[in-house]
């Protein structure tokens, strides 16, 4: 059993409010780890983020609560050494590497207090020369407290660094192996869906989700598949053994393969009073924009 312990979105979002075992990947019409080059380019380098808007259901202390999530795709140049966007890239020289970056940001009321919740991956792009995402941090902030996390990949594994208030996580730093992500999947389904792992295989947990349940980061065992869903969209699912949690993410099956909704499963809460509950984010409406102008 999993051990336990005990954002603000951008501004944008005012703009888009009522307007087998062992790994394996999965396989498309093209079977292909790397972008279709001229689609793929003409979509993403065009000089604009992706902002899609979602009506958000999140399971949180034994309720439903109701929100927005927001995801932002754009793709940069970051650092391999620094692990940061580049300010030149062009003077960069071969520390330049062409990512996907997602920005992610949950915003939802617990009673009285409001939660907001962010999280950024960055996924390299030329996903079979470079298998591993570069970077990942996750923020919380509600009337408690704030806490945050952040996973970087180095040579022999990934480094993680967590902050908390609450006493019984504090300050912690650790190393796990390089494995798959549950943060990165979401790139890589935008990437391209033939690079998600399907099979049974070991999985570092999404650290919103572990913020949430205050559980420690560490190496699990999950079941994945890709299926055929309804209306030309395909369904991702992980199911996490001896967890109780199960993940779904619906999207096109058609490049850009834009997300579409996504369910989450687990018990929600400590002890006995803890509950199984469904966050559900339903897409509300997407859009392109130059953001960074």
């Amino acid at each position: 059993m999993t051990k336990k312990y005990s954002f603000t979105p951008f501004l944008i979002i005012a703009l888009l409010l009522p307007v087998s075992c062992g790994l394996s990947v999965a396989a498309n019409e093209t079977n292909s780890l790397t972008p279709p080059t001229e689609q793929f380019n003409k979509y993403w380098f065009q000089g604009k983020a992706e902002v899609s808007s979602y009506n958000l259901e999140q399971a949180r202390y034994g309720e439903i609560r109701k929100g927005k999530a927001v995801m932002v795709f754009v793709t940069e140049d970051f650092s391999k050494a620094k692990q940061v966007k580049l300010d030149r890239p062009a003077n960069a020289g071969n520390d330049a590497l062409k990512v996907m970056k997602l920005n992610l940001t949950k915003k939802f009321n617990t009673g009285v207090y409001p939660y907001s919740m962010m999280q950024s991956v960055f996924t390299p792009i030329d996903w079979e020369n470079h298998p591993h995402s570069l970077k990942v941090t996750t923020t919380s902030q509600e009337w408690c407290g704030h806490t945050f996390t952040q996973v970087n990949q180095q040579s022999n594994g990934f480094g993680v660094q967590s902050f908390s208030y609450f006493e019984s996580e504090g300050d912690q730093k650790e190393k796990l192996d390089k494995i798959v992500l549950e943060d990165e999947l979401w790139n890589r389904i935008r990437l391209t869906p033939a690079s998600l792992p399907v099979g049974t295989f070991k999985i570092i947990p999404g650290t919103m989700a572990q913020r949430l349940r205050h559980t420690v980061l560490e190496e699990v065992q999950v079941t994945a598949k890709l299926e055929e869903s309804s209306k030309g969209l395909q369904v991702y699912e992980l199911d996490y053994l001896n967890d109780e949690r199960n993940l779904k993410i619906y999207f096109d099956k058609s490049f850009p393969h834009i997300i579409r909704s996504w369910q989450e499963r687990y018990r929600d809460g400590f002890g006995a009073s803890a509950k199984e509950l469904t966050t559900t984010a339903t897409l509300d409406k997407t859009i392109l924009s130059d953001y960074w102008s």
